[in-house]
């Protein structure tokens, strides 16, 4: 049996050399890890708030290009406006007969090499410069569009252009097929 005396002097003593090594050692490699996180808490922290601190000092800037431009700098009356660009002149060609191609001829090569698509504002025209554009105007309705001249023709009857699709929707020749407008060059 067990003395009651060197049983209370056994839970009363202290740890042995060996073990209070291993707890010191414990404590500082704790202790170094709350002072690491402590100095990264740290150094972020000086980060952020000098970023947020450049950042405060000056919303107004805005970064334009290479430069940088105060939104505050100059009042908007004292600006000057900005140049339209100047509306093309137009050169009359006349009254002559339209009529349009649709969807039989999509995908067919223009003359100037791209692929037909009756949904685009193009033309044909005998003789006008490939490029050019052309306004159309139906004279019953007053209804205008601008065509980019991509092919060649009309070679039937009396015809002046030949309208894409979409351009002869947009005068109003869907439903008559063929019909009298005037033609002015568009020269910039």
């Amino acid at each position: 049996m067990t003395n009651p005396e060197t049983a209370a002097h056994d839970s009363n003593t202290l740890p042995s050399r060996r073990e209070r090594l291993r707890m010191l050692l414990r404590l500082k490699s704790q202790r170094q890890m709350a002072l690491l996180g402590a100095g990264l808490f740290a150094v972020l922290s000086l980060g952020l708030g000098g970023a947020l601190m450049h950042e405060s000092t000056a919303p107004e800037v805005v970064k334009l290009g290479a430069g940088r431009a105060s939104v505050e700098s100059m009042p908007v009356s004292e600006l000057e406006p900005v140049a339209a660009h100047p509306a093309p002149q137009e050169s009359s060609l006349g009254l002559g007969n339209a009529s349009y191609y649709g969807d039989e001829l999509a995908g067919n090569l223009t003359a100037n090499g791209e692929v037909f698509d009756p949904r685009q504002l193009t033309a044909a025209h005998r003789t006008l410069p490939l490029g050019s554009e052309v306004r159309v105007t139906n004279p019953r309705n007053g209804d205008s569009v601008v065509v980019r001249i991509n092919d060649r023709g009309p070679y039937h009857g009396n015809r002046v252009i030949d309208l894409s699709y979409a351009a002869a929707r947009e005068i109003g020749l869907i439903r008559s097929g063929v019909g009298l407008v005037n033609l002015a060059l568009l020269v910039s």
